[in-house]
């Protein structure tokens, strides 16, 4: 029987939607179905009352080598944060700036009481050694958690508490800082080599560029999978599809039942909040951080002193992420405005509340171990392959590595028959 593609991807994220441009890329015939109404994944924009809301707080980070590789940066007309950030503690804010990308605060950083003298030097130390290396080789180090290795590096409970436990906290959704070393030192590099920042149209532009490079025909919406098995994939419709080769780009969850995996896939949980405001609470496009760890927030920004376009004119748009799960909504809500109404005073009287999102699944736990090897193969089967941020690094530069990985792989089975 001849198959109807040489490939079908399952999922429309990012992981899917590289894999499928560089299959497409590569002469082969593709198919790509999405379960909801639109790609992207787990980075999705949505427009509500003038204001643009990402689906959770994300950054996009400059200096990943799979984004360079595959997305147009101009495009995407990129703003960028100021690097470093606002720590609140003591009942005010603190600055501790990147002195290398931010020199006009060095003064101010070198003065921050975020951290101990020895601290800052450590810093400094840190940077050197996850810069100065090839990628590869922060990928092969010993592992280690997060909080192992930030303490075999000498870092002060100080600086640990008031600034590595909310930051890293925030970009691993793990304030515990349990996981991996080396995805530790990968975040920190990634921050060090390049700007982080936000596409003007929304997080969600970074996959819709994606889609707009395919044939309108390749991508397919609204098309569950119930299931996969030889050459086929058999839709929630009922419809069965034939390919020489299957690629499952989808989350973990549900990528482990499409495979017949029954091993639980862990991940991470956020909430993100938004607030409209007359005004902002913040000047500068910089992360401001919970350095005590007290109340739910554990950081916020303003995203339209980033990028303007996230709020109408003359309004400001407030993002707030709290780590802990909260069963009840309405009760987080009063105890986040009552948290920044200690912080910003009584203009936050006056925010709207917009929107709650709560992304039970929001990246991959990854342990000490899981990271071994960072890069997962993705051949699973004869004919099967998978990619997604849970068979590399959990960032957006995973997704696309592991979906690069994935139609490598595809391209060279196809050669071969």
């Amino acid at each position: 029987m001849v198959a109807d593609f040489d490939t079908i991807v399952i999922g429309g994220g990012l992981a899917g939607l590289t894999c499928a441009q560089s299959a497409i890329n590569s002469g082969l015939s593709c198919q790509l179905l999405e379960a909801s109404d639109d790609v992207g994944g787990r980075v999705r924009t949505d427009k509500v009352d003038g204001y643009l809301l990402d689906r959770g707080f994300q950054v996009f980070l400059t200096a990943y080598p799979a984004a360079q590789s595959v997305l147009d940066f101009d495009e995407l007309q990129l703003c960028r944060f100021e690097a470093g950030a606002l720590v609140r503690f003591s009942n005010r804010f603190h600055r501790f700036a990147d002195p290398w990308r931010e020199p006009k605060h060095l003064l101010a950083t070198a003065m921050s009481p975020v951290a101990t003298f020895a601290d800052k030097l450590r810093v400094a130390k840190f940077r050197i050694d996850t810069t100065r290396d090839e990628l590869q080789d922060i990928y092969v180090r010993s592992e280690q958690s997060t909080i192992d290795l930030l303490r075999s590096r000498g870092f002060s409970d100080k600086i640990v508490e008031r600034f590595f436990r909310p930051f890293l906290g925030g970009v691993m959704l793990d304030r515990n800082l349990e996981t991996s070393s080396r995805m530790c030192e990968f975040v920190f590099r990634m921050f060090s080599l390049g700007d982080t920042t936000l596409p003007a149209q929304g997080m969600g532009e970074i996959p819709r560029q994606l889609a707009n490079r395919l044939p309108s025909e390749v991508i397919q919406l609204n098309s569950p999978v119930n299931s996969i098995g030889g050459k086929s994939v058999i839709l929630a419709s009922g419809e069965q599809l034939t390919a020489r080769s299957i690629v499952v780009a989808t989350g973990a969850p549900a990528a482990r039942k499409l495979l017949g995996d029954p091993s639980p896939a862990v991940g991470r949980q956020v909430t993100n909040l938004y607030f409209a405001a007359d005004e902002p609470p913040i000047h500068d496009p910089v992360l401001v951080l919970n350095g005590t760890g007290d109340g739910p927030i554990n950081n916020l920004c303003v995203p339209s002193q980033v990028a303007q376009t996230y709020a109408p004119t003359g309004k400001s748009l407030v993002s707030v992420t709290v780590l802990e799960e909260h069963e009840d909504q309405d009760h987080l809500l009063r105890l986040v405005k009552r948290q920044l109404a200690t912080w910003f005073g009584s203009q936050v009287s006056s925010w709207c509340h917009i929107r709650n999102y709560v992304i039970p699944y929001a990246l991959p736990r990854q342990f000490p171990t899981d990271l071994e090897p960072v890069a997962k193969p993705s051949r699973v089967g004869e004919h099967v392959f998978v990619c997604g941020d849970h068979c590399d690094t959990a960032s957006i530069n995973g997704a696309m590595a592991s979906g690069l990985r994935a139609a490598e792989g595809v391209v060279a089975l196809l050669r071969e028959r």
